[in-house]
């Protein structure tokens, strides 16, 4: 079954560049697009969607109050950020509001056909340690980033094991499920299922939820340029 994804971006161009890259691919097809993120949320009252490749800047309503809107909704389809700044505010702003990750508008073809299969498929195509360097940016604007050990008023965390936590740690810190593995000397399938109970047990979409979370509780804190460390 074909991968049904929508374009949202006010440039024309832009949407029938990516539209032409989705068409060839024999997994994926285009079913709708819209030029802001108002008409967006008005293509997906009837339009059947998997994932949203969404603009952050854009006339009458921004892809960042989109997405708020989009993940809120019951059996929301994922939302894959189109930036054309790396670390910019509105990426940063997105994923809080629910986005599976962004990337930038010139990313090479292949790497944007492998992040729509991604985030189709459940996983977050930005790369923790990507989204840790956004957040250690702009971790001033998250509330209890000063936290340091506990659950930084996060009463959910305590639903997690020692061993959960220790892994959500380590996704926080940018770790892929491979190297989590051999850190704690598990294998990748056991990271995987902890990782899962994870996201159930704080009703997280993903894993850049997990990082974001894991900030705002000050589990782990910024630290500028040199990246992050435990809370």
């Amino acid at each position: 079954m074909s991968i049904r994804v929508m374009l949202v971006d006010d440039q024309v161009l832009l949407r029938t560049g990516f539209r032409m890259v989705l068409a060839a691919q024999p997994d994926m097809e285009v079913v709708a697009e819209a030029g802001d993120g108002a008409e967006a949320l008005e293509v997906l009252r009837t339009a059947e969607v998997d994932v949203v490749l969404m603009d952050v800047r854009m006339p009458k309503l921004d892809g960042v109050e989109a997405t708020r809107r989009i993940c809120g909704r019951e059996g929301a389809p994922k939302v894959l950020i189109l930036t054309t700044f790396d670390l910019d505010e509105y990426a940063f702003s997105a994923l809080k509001a629910g986005a599976s990750g962004f990337m930038l508008k010139d990313v090479p073809p292949g790497e944007l056909l492998a992040a729509i299969r991604a985030v189709h498929s459940g996983d977050a195509v930005v790369a923790p340690s990507t989204t840790r360097r956004l957040l250690d940016r702009f971790a001033p604007m998250l509330p209890g980033t000063g936290g340091g050990r506990g659950s930084g008023g996060r009463p959910e965390l305590e639903r997690l094991t020692d061993r959960e936590r220790e892994v959500m740690l380590l996704v926080a810190q940018g770790l892929s499920n491979g190297e989590i593995a051999a850190r704690l000397v598990l294998s990748e399938a056991t990271v995987k299922t902890h990782v899962g109970r994870i996201l159930t047990k704080l009703e997280l979409r993903d894993r850049v939820q997990v990082v974001v979370m894991a900030y705002e509780s000050g589990l782990v804190r910024a630290q500028g340029p040199g990246g992050a460390t435990r809370g």
